[in-house]
């Protein structure tokens, strides 16, 4: 069954409030093309909650899942007709604070909220920022953010690095969340980022393919790691030229950690302001930095289809002021040499 076929019995709301929330139940039929396919392989790729095929596993190994109503193994090959029925775990509550710290909201429904996120924001806890994040404000925003992806990320299917401004899309329901997880793993979200780097590329646009995995010299960093590690492609075209720098503009085919940050300093063209892939005179306070309070690397522009009528969306999110003025002085300078060498 292809995934824009599944039809998952409806849940049923509990009739009073208060009450424990049923458990979710979901039934899929195995279609022609999918026979000979593994119990745990087709419903990591089917299961509306996108699950991992790790936590399908578990799910399996806990009775969780019938193959024409009797239990099933995760190595059970499938046959045409077959029907699997999973009944999944309510999710795990939110313990997190909820916290008041101001949103730029672009757009907000019942499905969806897009943040155009300000820098030096957290998307979500992790050890070394345990409040105080994207998802502490979402949570008193809102306070029904989906619960899917575990307990210390709800609602979030992508993020953007800490120092990145612009746009996130953030999922306040279970079928939203999958609906977005889907799209992401597919291709069919379109992430475009402006980016000011130092110097000019030789080529006005292109396409970087280099492998990112950790830096086996700080692991705190990440790395071209041809061969170790994982398939990463960013597309670039050169916006403006200016003397000694370049504004680019950025299109993620897949989603690694600081993957476009990595990728400019792979070529050569480390993005201005950057603390950790730039050069020390780039660097905030450093000579070059054009004033920057951090890294110029915006998250510009946002497309995707809404997970409740699949309409397609694009949202754009304008220039943090910092970012706008060093490219206003970048202008300003070359008007001037412009006028001075005639």
């Amino acid at each position: 069954m292809r995934p824009e076929e599944m039809a998952p019995e409806e849940e049923t709301a509990p009739e009073e409030e208060g009450d424990r929330p049923r458990e979710r139940v979901f039934e899929y039929v195995v279609a022609p093309e999918e026979e000979g396919m593994r119990l745990d392989r087709f419903l990591a790729i089917h299961n509306e909650l996108d699950a991992s095929r790790a936590t399908v596993q578990d799910w399996i190994t806990e009775g969780r899942v019938l193959l024409n109503g009797y239990e099933g193994h995760r190595s059970d090959k499938l046959r045409a007709g077959d029907v699997v029925r999973l009944t999944a775990p309510e999710p795990e509550p939110v313990s997190l604070p909820a916290q008041d710290i101001p949103l730029d909201i672009v757009y907000e429904d019942h499905d969806i909220i897009v943040v155009n996120k300000q820098r030096g924001l957290v998307v979500h806890p992790a050890a070394g920022n345990p409040s105080g994040t994207l998802v502490n404000a979402l949570l008193a925003h809102c306070k029904d953010l989906s619960g899917i992806n575990g307990v210390l990320r709800p609602g979030i299917v992508h993020r953007i690095d800490k120092d990145t401004t612009g746009l996130l899309v953030v999922a306040k329901t279970d079928r939203a969340h999958a609906h977005l997880a889907r799209q992401i793993r597919m291709h069919l979200v379109q992430r475009t980022y402006l980016a000011l780097i130092k110097g000019i590329p030789l080529a006005d646009e292109g396409t970087i393919e280099a492998a990112i995995g950790r830096d086996p010299s700080d692991r705190k960093r990440m790395a071209v790691r041809p061969g170790v590690g994982k398939p990463s492609i960013t597309r670039f075209q050169v916006l403006e030229k200016f003397d000694g720098y370049s504004l680019v503009q950025c299109r993620l085919e897949t989603g690694r950690t600081h993957q476009i940050r990595v990728h400019m300093a792979y070529m050569g063209h480390p993005i201005v302001g950057d603390p950790v892939y730039a050069p020390a005179a780039l660097r905030p306070g450093g000579k070059e930095s054009l004033g920057l309070g951090g890294q110029a690397l915006h998250a510009h522009r946002l497309r995707l289809r809404h997970p409740r009528n699949n309409e397609e969306m694009e949202f754009t999110a304008p220039l943090p002021e910092d970012f706008q003025r060093a490219l206003d002085e970048l202008r300003e300078r070359s008007a001037q040499a412009g006028r001075v060498r005639r």
